[in-house]
Formats: C-alpha cells, sequence, structure tokens
C-alpha cells in the first residue's frame, strides 16, 4: 500500500511529502546478565531451527523453532527465489511479541514456534533462500543467516492473479485511482477546458436522463481506453519480470531518471506529447465528430483518452510506469479504469446540470501543477533510496524540502497576504526539517522520518569524541592480523572489541561500559581494537570461528606477547561494575 499512496500524492497534488526508510536494524535485550566465556551459547542452526512443513501449487509453508532462551527479529526474515524470475506473493507472517529498545525502537520478536506462509504461483521447481537473525535473551547477537531449501516443481500451471486483489488492486487501490483521476481534473490545461468539452459532447442537452447517458457515453469509453493502456503496461512488465528487475540500480535508476523528467514537464521546461502527426490525424478525426449523440460521444471519449494534454501526460506515463512495475495486467487495466472514471466525474457533474459545484479556474491550478511535479521528484528519491546509502538518500530528501520551501517564498521578507504568509510558514517548517536532514546525513543517519541522530549517541560530556578515537575500527582477517603484530611488535597488549550495527547488546556496551568512568580510566594501559562485523560476510565469520565465537558482543585480551587471556574473555552483556573488576583483574596478570 505504501507505493499506492505514493502514486495517489503524486497524481492528487498533495503538498506534503513523507518518505520513510525501514531500520532493518534488529534490538536485542536489554539489561541482560552479564556473561564471561563460561557462559554456553548453541551454534545458531541449533539455537534456530528451520523446517519446510509444505509445498504445493499454492503454498510454502514454512516453520522456526527457536530454542527456550532465544528469539527472532520479524523484520530480519527475507525470501528470495533462484532463478530471479520465479517471484512468490507477500510473506503471511503472524504479528510477533512487541519489544521496545532506546536505540533502535519498536520491534517484534518470535520465541518458541512461529509458522510462515508463501504464495506461490509458480509450477517451476525453485531454491528458496531464507533470510532470518535472532539473539539469545542474555544479551548475544548471531550474525545474519541465510539458508537455502529445495522446493519441487508442481507440474500446474501458474495461477493468474493468484493474491492480485490482496496486493494489487483491492478495493483501496481503485478507491485511490478514482480520487487521482478526480484531481487530475483540477490542472491549468484540463479545468478550463471542460466547459467547452462539455458544449461539444452534450450539444446544450444538459440535465435530466439525457444528458447524463450523453456524458456516461464520453466518460466510459475514455475509461476503457485508459485500461487498455493498463492491461497492456502489466503485461509488458510482467513479460520483462520488473517487479524482480527493480531491485537492480540498472532499473531503479533509469525509473528514477523518468520520474524526474515528468517533474520537469510539470514544471513548465518541455512538453510530453503524441508526435506531430499523430497529434494532427486524431485532432482532425475529434473535429469531424459530431457530440449530441451516444455514438459521437463515445468517439470523443476514445480520441480524448489519446489526445491527453501537457498537464495530465506526466502523470499519466508515471502511472502506466509504475503498473509496468507490478507485472499485474488485470490490476493495471482496473487501476486506469477506475482513474478514468474519476477524470469523468466532473463532467458527470455537469451533464447533471451541477456545474456551479465546480471550483472556478484561477493561480490556484499552477500550483497543483507545480506540486505534482514536487511529487514526481519525490517518488524518484523514493526509488533511489533502494541503491543508494541512507545518508545520500536523506541529503536528497533534503534538497527536495529545501526547494519548496524556496518556492513558497520562505526567505521572501516582503508584504504579503494572509495566505502567503501561511505558505511562507509551513515554507519555514520545511526548511528547518531540510536542516535537520543535512545534519542527520553528516551524521550518518538515514530515515526521512527519524533524520537527526538520537540522543544517546550524543555526546555527554564533550569527551565522547576522543573517547572514540581511540579505538581502532577494523573489519577484515588480514587489517586483524595486521593490528595485533604491530601490538606485540610494541610489547602493548590489547583489548578487542567485536561489534555489529546490528547487534544492541554492543551498542549498550559501548555507551553504558566502555565510556563508564571507572573503566575509561583504565583503557589506556591497552591497545583498543574494535572488529565490525557489520557485513557478516563469508570472511569475517571465518574469523568467528577461529576465536570460537557465534557473534557479537565479545571482548578479548590478548598479552604484549600476543597470546589470548581466554579465561577472561567476556561474552555478552555485562555492567560496566563487573567490567572494571575484571580489566583490575587482568592488569594484575600483565603486570600494568
Amino acid at each position: 500500500m505504501r507505493r499506492l499512496f505514493f502514486l495517489l500524492f503524486l497524481l492528487l497534488a498533495s503538498p506534503a511529502f513523507a518518505a520513510g526508510l525501514l531500520d532493518n536494524r534488529p534490538s536485542a535485550t536489554l539489561g541482560a546478565a552479564s556473561l564471561s566465556n563460561s557462559a554456553d551459547f548453541l551454534p545458531v542452526h541449533e539455537a534456530f531451527k528451520l523446517s519446510l512443513v509444505q509445498a504445493d501449487a499454492q503454498t510454502v509453508k514454512l516453520r522456526f523453532v527457536a530454542t527456550d532462551g532465544y528469539y527472532l527479529y520479524r523484520h530480519r526474515f527475507q525470501f528470495r527465489t533462484e532463478p530471479a524470475d520465479i517471484a512468490l506473493g507477500q510473506a503471511d507472517i503472524p504479528k510477533g511479541e512487541a519489544k521496545h529498545d532506546e536505540f533502535f525502537g519498536d520491534v517484534e520478536v518470535y520465541h518458541g514456534v512461529v509458522d510462515i506462509q508463501l504464495p506461490r504461483t509458480d509450477p517451476r521447481a525453485f531454491t528458496l533462500l531464507v533470510g532470518y537473525q535472532g539473539c539469545a535473551d542474555k544479551g548475544l547477537c548471531y550474525p545474519p543467516e541465510t539458508e537455502r531449501l529445495s522446493i519441487d516443481g508442481t507440474g500446474g500451471k501458474p495461477e493468474a492473479g493468484a493474491g492480485g486483489a490482496e496486493q494489487g488492486w483491492g478495493w483501496q487501490s481503485l478507491l485511490l485511482f478514482f480520487l487521482a483521476g478526480i484531481g487530475l481534473t483540477f490542472t491549468p490545461c484540463v479545468l478550463p477546458m471542460l466547459p467547452i468539452l462539455s458544449g461539444v459532447v452534450l450539444r446544450g442537452q444538459v440535465g435530466g436522463w439525457r444528458g447524463l447517458s450523453l456524458s456516461l457515453a464520453y466518460v466510459l469509453p475514455m475509461a476503457v481506453s485508459f485500461a487498455v493502456l493498463g492491461a497492456l503496461m502489466g503485461m509488458f512488465g510482467a513479460s520483462l519480470n520488473l517487479q524482480a528487475r527493480l531491485q537492480s540500480a540498472w532499473v531503479l535508476v533509469p525509473f528514477a531518471l523518468f520520474f524526474v523528467l515528468f517533474a520537469l514537464a510539470m514544471f513548465g521546461l518541455f512538453e510530453i506529447k503524441l508526435p506531430q502527426a499523430l497529434s494532427s490525424r486524431l485532432d482532425s478525426m475529434a473535429n469531424r465528430t459530431k457530440g449530441g449523440s451516444l455514438l459521437g460521444a463515445a468517439v470523443l471519449g476514445v480520441l480524448s483518452s489519446l489526445l491527453v494534454s501537457p498537464c495530465v501526460s506526466a502523470p499519466l506515463a508515471g502511472a502506466l510506469l509504475y503498473i509496468s512495475a507490478s507485472g499485474d495486467a488485470l490490476g493495471g487495466a482496473l487501476k486506469l479504469f477506475a482513474l478514468g472514471l474519476g477524470m469523468g466525474a466532473p463532467l458527470l457533474l455537469v451533464a447533471t446540470g451541477g456545474a456551479a459545484w465546480l471550483p472556478k479556474s484561477g493561480p490556484w491550478l499552477n500550483t497543483v501543477k507545480n506540486a505534482i511535479g514536487v511529487l514526481l521528484l519525490g517518488l524518484a528519491i523514493g526509488l533511489l533510496s533502494r541503491v543508494l546509502p541512507g545518508p545520500a538518500t536523506l541529503l536528497l530528501v533534503g534538497l527536495l524540502a529545501a526547494g519548496v520551501a524556496l518556492f513558497l517564498g520562505t526567505l521572501e521578507l516582503v508584504v504579503k497576504t494572509p495566505r502567503q504568509r501561511l505558505a511562507q510558514l509551513l515554507g519555514l517548517a520545511l526548511l528547518v526539517y531540510a536542516l535537520a536532514c543535512w545534519y542527520g546525513a553528516l551524521s550518518g543517519q538515514g530515515d526521512p522520518l527519524r533524520p537527526l541522530p538520537p540522543p544517546a549517541a550524543a555526546s555527554l560530556d564533550g569527551s565522547r569524541a576522543s573517547k572514540t578515537d581511540a579505538w581502532q575500527t577494523i573489519t577484515t582477517p588480514a587489517a586483524l592480523d595486521a593490528a595485533l603484530a604491530d601490538a606485540k611488535a610494541a610489547g602493548k597488549p590489547v583489548l578487542l572489541d567485536w561489534y555489529a550495527d546490528w547487534c544492541i547488546s554492543c551498542k549498550v556496551i559501548e555507551h553504558e561500559v566502555l565510556s563508564a568512568p571507572q573503566v575509561q580510566s583504565q583503557l589506556g594501559a591497552f591497545k583498543l581494537l574494535r572488529f565490525d562485523i557489520t557485513e557478516s560476510n563469508a570472511e569475517q565469520r571465518t574469523l568467528l570461528d577461529r576465536y570460537q565465537l557465534f557473534g557479537p558482543p565479545a571482548l578479548l585480551f590478548f598479552a604484549a606477547n600476543g597470546s589470548e587471556l581466554s579465561v577472561d574473555r567476556v561474552i555478552g552483556e555485562i555492567n560496566a561494575g563487573e567490567f572494571a573488576a575484571i580489566l583490575t583483574r587482568v592488569r594484575g596478570k600483565l603486570g600494568l
């Protein structure tokens, strides 16, 4: 539904723009008991057991069993297929247990058994790649894991449109497209033409059954023509498997550029229209068609769907592009049929004598047109957010918000009407939001709904930056071996911190343990290394096996001769007091 709301806002020219990027990082239990190396953690495949329960022509059913004391994250489930052109429906994942932490917000987790169903529409055999991640209640986070399951072919035919009513063309989406069609009539190229169009179609036969039948004879063929375009674009997208290919930058970037071009057209830089030869021929046919009859109104309806105005062409092209990406021919036809009905609704109002209810033309129509262009740019940013880093996306969102703020006259210090002052106030809010986005992007944030860094990450006493700089962050086994060798050559003991962005226990240790005064005062005796295993690639996992670790957090001590003090290693969460005591003990052993 999120993409549908984007499209609704795009076509209705709402002045609001919202984009959200999901935070894909998990959250672990806070306040867990501290653990030392004596803790007994299970290997990931024993902590979380995955099995294939059912695989038929309609459904693939999976079952996860989390061992007692372990849990899985709902938002970390991922499902992919090999070959990639075999599409699965939206996963049916039950609601989990609500969980909140101060770093990553609200998440859902599962203890025990959870069953997941994946709708299936393709009879071919394939390999299902299941991604998941979980943690131990005692404070250990496992790296993201992927398992491969072989799914046999069913030998039947794909069920066309299975699950389509839910995913592509439920009544909610059709209503959105109908409302979007109404919104398209309130553009400077369309609304002023409505009296002329009604005169040609109705020929003065306003009111009563005759006026309604003539207007319906015009509107329904126009909507059917749009539906044919929607069906063709849906079939085109399905044949190229655009829905799956939209995960690639090679497809997303050109699509985003198209939306930028559509936006520039709405700003008046150029017009999108049919070639002159075809347009002239269609115009000639329309001029020869006489209104006032059902057949004439129907022909005019078909021709008008082909001769769309420059104000409608760009949003309509965006709608067709969206439908082609969905790969749903039937859904595309129904959506654009609803769009055509919405565009014809004002004519029905005129035909029944309700023209007085329509708003008058004026400068506000240009504002509607420009707002549609802004929303087209927002949709382009939404597409690019799938391949751009979070901070880069946040920078673009800030640029868009600042541009709208300037367009609303935020920095124009002149006498304004009350309506202009209200627009200026809205622009001021957008400018403040843009500044927040830019600051958040420079701070490494990536969520437009939460652009500023969390308070917990802020400096508390002005010395946090220098404390962070004391740690050398490395990400490869070779870099770790080199850093340990350098410390050995310098005769310096080492404290090695295993860290990952998706590990909340690591955040707890970083902000509440390693920054505590009683710990900070003892860290100067060690060379401080931090191994960042956020990527969790094969090379990093090999290093976990070398040190017999299941995942972060872990704190390991190495003597000046390079040997590990394995008895003193810390696995899982620990509080500042306990870790300070361990540091004191280790320093005593090393004579520091």
